[in-house]
């Protein structure tokens, strides 16, 4: 199951979604892909159930007539018999009533075999219906192609509610946005705006490309990235993203990525991409409705010619309604759409929850996971040092916080800015003098005129100056202070665990996943944060390398294995995984390029909540193939027996597909 991240080589369909296109109405065409080449059939006979920009009444219309038609033709019939609908009236009068539902049916069968397409379901129905008009059962004839009409346009609004999450992403970017020109505001299209500009962005609006926010601060909502409503609050120099919308004062953003290259744009290639990758259950249908379509026409003409030679009493026009029942009841309809569409509408939830799947073969492959494997540093922590523990000896905690941060000050350390931010300022308030660094050791000054030493254990003991032992067995970063020749305290110096990296390994540990960690970072480090989340097997102190062996290592025991990783150098792990999961908010483009999920808000709760996604979707796909199948087998001995009549034949073939469709779109109401 290993996949290299090219082109899908199981996309036969030629589609090409990188432009979106918002007044696509042609049929075919789901809206967002603009095609310069003449409009070709996919793989499942040019089903594509796109309602283009008609209304709800504009697609129902058809049936609507044929409907009313229909009923009056019925209790001219039966309830009202009237002297003049008989003969070629009555005939006329069933066919206008068939035209507006069975004439689109008809062009279609014949459009598909006139490229190839020869045994379509649009042929079967065709057969079915105008073979009923041919023996004179001119009521069923257009209520078989009537109800198929419903059920089609029931399945297109299925599917156009299930493209929904998906195509709202199309929205996001705004076409033009405002720059400043010499201090003035200019609107200009968001397209031809060159990196360095300078984009002015009032309470409300959406922002068109990616930047570095230049006002000391903004609120923004990052809903359409990343799933969360929750505002987040941004500060001067920080990146802002394509699509985040501007919730209070006026911001001005420099443009750091040009419009096709945002963060956004990626975002919407990887979803609509997405569609044109088909999972395994989805091609093999497709498959089996090729070969299976042409043996139900020709099983319909044994078993209407057949039955000549072994039946004494055969009467020709009985045996060929029961080989039209059987027609009607074969059409893989319930299979071709509802399965795509399953696959679509949990592509469809992952969006809404912050999950961008890049074809719906991940959503199978995360459904059957045994392992995940995450890096530690952006995945689990938050990769930004902090100041987690003070502990001050014989001296008020806030001197020591003041006193260490300015002598920081003189330092460009990471560590020494941990230090400097946690002290909020507090350090302006002394003067430093005779700042001096030892190399490997740590600062040597003087603060206020006391003498200040600040840095690893190894400076205490070049100082001669004792400190609390349990100092060296702690595996995190520590700063040790002396003031004036005393041990005074020490900082300890981590990486923040996010706040849901607890509860993503129990959630997975509650589904019988097991979790491993790889880092780069020190091994005591590594295993006291395995040790505080829970996590089965840890190993510190690797390099890129070392990483893909362990990965290896464990797809030779023919696991299935994701990999979550946020970093360049996790690169080549992400593509040798089964899954490759990205974090997308702070990840970089090359681990997001290669991966073939993306996380967009960071939550590493949200690995569980793609696998869980990938369970469900796929538990709805085989419950459809469950209900076609056997509803369908059932039917379709009674109709070879002449125990069915065409009302079964049609709850077999539309009834059925209704189910399914109903039960594809319930994935879309969950949550997750």
């Amino acid at each position: 199951m290993e996949h290299q991240h090219k082109p899908d080589e199981n996309n036969k369909e030629g589609v090409d979604c990188k432009t979106p296109n918002k007044n696509s109405s042609k049929k075919g065409h789901s809206g967002c892909c603009s095609h310069d080449e003449p409009e070709t059939h996919d793989d499942h006979d040019g089903h594509d159930h796109s309602g283009g920009d008609q209304t709800i009444f504009q697609m129902f219309a058809p049936a609507i007539i044929s409907f009313v038609l229909l009923i009056i033709a019925i209790v001219f019939d039966n309830y009202l018999p009237q002297s003049w609908f008989t003969g070629w009236i009555r005939t006329i009068w069933y066919i206008i009533a068939y035209l507006p539902v069975g004439f689109p049916v008809l062009k279609e069968a014949l459009e598909s075999a006139r490229k190839g397409s020869f045994f379509s379901e649009f042929l079967l129905m065709s057969i079915a219906t105008i073979g009923a008009f041919a023996i004179g059962e001119y009521p069923e004839g257009v209520a078989v192609m009537l109800f198929y009409a419903i059920g089609e346009t029931f399945q297109t609004l299925a599917v156009t509610r299930a493209k929904a999450n998906i195509k709202t992403l199309l929205d996001q970017r705004p076409d033009e946005v405002t720059i400043l020109e010499n201090n003035q505001p200019k609107i200009i299209k968001a397209k031809s705006v060159q990196i360095g500009s300078i984009i002015q962005l009032k309470p409300g609006e959406k922002l068109g490309l990616d930047g570095e926010l230049l006002s000391d601060t903004a609120s923004f909502n990052t809903a359409a990235l990343t799933g969360e409503s929750k505002p987040d609050t941004k500060s001067k120099g920080e990146s802002v993203l394509a699509g985040m919308i501007n919730l209070n004062s006026v911001a001005q953003v420099r443009v750091t990525a040009l419009y096709t290259d945002s963060k956004l744009s990626k975002i919407l290639e990887m979803v609509q991409d997405a569609t044109a990758k088909k999972a395994p259950t989805e091609l093999f249908i497709r498959k089996f409705a090729k070969i299976y379509t042409p043996i139900v026409v020709y099983s319909a003409i044994v078993i209407c010619l057949l039955p000549y030679l072994f039946v004494d009493d055969y009467i020709f026009r009985d045996w060929l309604y029961r080989a039209l029942v059987f027609l009607v009841i074969s059409c893989p309809c319930a299979l071709v759409i509802s399965i795509p569409l399953g696959y679509f509408g949990g592509i469809g939830a992952a969006s809404k929850n912050g999950i961008l799947f890049k074809g719906s073969s991940f959503l199978d492959i995360m459904a059957a996971i045994e392992v995940v494997v995450m890096d530690k540093t952006g995945t689990l922590t938050k990769g930004v040092f902090n100041v987690q523990k003070v502990v001050a000896i014989g001296i008020p905690e806030a001197d020591l916080v003041k006193y260490t941060a300015a002598l920081e000050t003189k330092s460009t350390h990471p560590v020494g800015t941990a230090i400097i931010e946690y002290a909020k300022g507090s350090e302006k308030s002394v003067s430093v003098t005779d700042v001096e660094e030892i190399a490997g050791h740590g600062l040597k000054g003087k603060v206020d005129g006391n003498e200040i030493l600040a840095g690893n254990v190894k400076l205490m003991k070049k100082f001669n100056i004792s400190y609390d032992p349990e100092i060296d067995t702690t595996p995190f970063t520590i700063i040790v202070v002396a003031i004036n020749q005393k041990y005074a305290g020490y900082f300890l110096i981590a990486d923040e665990i996010k706040e849901d990296a607890k509860q993503a390994i129990q959630s997975l540990h509650s589904i019988n996943v097991k979790t491993v960690m790889l880092s780069g970072d020190k091994t005591a480090v590594v295993n006291a944060v395995a040790k505080e989340l829970n996590i089965d097997e840890a190993y510190g102190d690797l390099l890129p390398e070392n990483k893909v062996e362990k990965v290896t290592a464990l797809k030779e025991k023919n696991l299935k294995i994701a990999f979550v990783g946020d970093g360049v150098n996790d690169a080549p792990v992400v593509a040798l995984a089964h899954a490759g999961i990205a974090m997308g908010g702070l990840g970089s483009d090359a681990t997001i390029e290669t991966a073939d999920i993306v996380i967009q808000n960071d939550q590493p709760t949200k690995i569980y909540t793609a696998i869980n996604i990938g369970k469900k979707t796929k538990q709805i796909v085989w419950q459809n193939i469950t209900l076609a199948f056997v509803v369908k087998a059932v039917v379709l001995v009674l109709g070879a027996g002449g125990l069915a009549t065409m009302w079964e034949a049609v709850f077999a073939d539309v009834g059925v597909a209704l189910l399914a469709i109903l039960n594809a779109v319930r994935i879309q109401r969950m949550k997750f």
